[in-house]
């Protein structure tokens, strides 16, 4: 076992020695082998965003067991949920008035499981909440998403207001975990069960992320341009592979302690 761990253990060592461009580098590269894998692998590509509601759903899951059977939210970010409470609601009004489908059914089943977490928070469970790490001020992530929806937005026909509020929410969301990888970078260590969480989180997003991508590809760039003109279209590709990003070295940092036999999750001075 341990002869097996070696070669595991050389290239952690050898990756985490690298400079940080050639890290960037890297991280590119095997996500684009990973897509190029799922391209080759998975015939139907709609059935990468299943997946991705899928693993999410696991990591809510994991959430609820924590909160109700550990009795406690240690490592865990308030603000984080409130910020996917913010974007959630938003996206619900507007799949209400704009267009209705199976995503808006998923969205108020995920919007019921945050604020119910909320609520654990904030008043089950508060004698366990880490306020003092939980300490990135939420201002910072929504008035540069609110500017920016001001300015790009969708080009459809429906009112300003409305295409406003969902770029708004597009843009949030692919910030959103800020405050829980802030709360991870000031304790070091994560326990397991918001590791499991934290990581659902990453996989969930690198498969809505590979969704999208492959089918821009598909469809030779022509759903770029069914989303409307501008900087739109790309805008909303890049808060996918922004989301993605953001959880990468985390998702590093996970697997490494999974592969180590550890059952927390320590993270270097940094990382996040």
């Amino acid at each position: 076992m341990k002869g097996s761990k070696r070669p595991i253990h050389a290239v952690t060592t050898w990756f985490r020695r690298q400079p940080p461009k050639m890290k960037v580098f890297l991280a590119v590269l095997i996500g684009l082998a990973a897509l190029l894998f799922l391209r080759i692998v998975v015939h139907d590509h709609d059935s990468l965003f299943v997946a991705a509601e899928f693993v999410h759903a696991l990591g809510i899951s994991v959430l609820i067991y924590k909160l109700t059977k550990e009795r406690t939210c240690a490592g865990l970010s308030l603000k984080s949920q409130e910020l996917t409470a913010i974007f959630l609601g938003v996206r619900l009004y507007c799949s209400f008035v704009m267009e209705y489908d199976i995503h808006t059914l998923l969205d108020m089943a995920t919007l019921g499981t945050t604020i119910w977490v909320i609520y654990m928070i904030r008043f089950k469970l508060k004698s366990s909440y880490m306020d003092d790490k939980d300490n990135l001020a939420t201002y910072y992530v929504v008035i540069p998403c609110a500017v920016l929806s001001l300015f790009i937005h969708p080009t459809t026909r429906h009112h300003t207001v409305n295409r406003i509020l969902w770029a708004f929410c597009v843009y949030l969301e692919a910030v959103s975990v800020l405050p829980q990888l802030r709360v991870m970078q000031n304790a070091k260590i994560v326990e397991p069960f918001t590791a499991h969480y934290v990581f659902a989180l990453g996989v969930a997003r690198f498969l809505s992320c590979a969704h999208w991508v492959l089918q821009v590809i598909d469809t030779r760039g022509r759903l770029l341009t069914a989303l409307g003109y501008g900087l739109w279209p790309s805008f909303v590709l890049l808060s996918e592979i922004v989301q993605t990003f953001i959880l990468a070295d985390f998702c590093y940092y996970y697997v490494k302690s999974l592969v180590g036999g550890q059952l927390v999750v320590r993270l270097p001075a940094g990382v996040v």
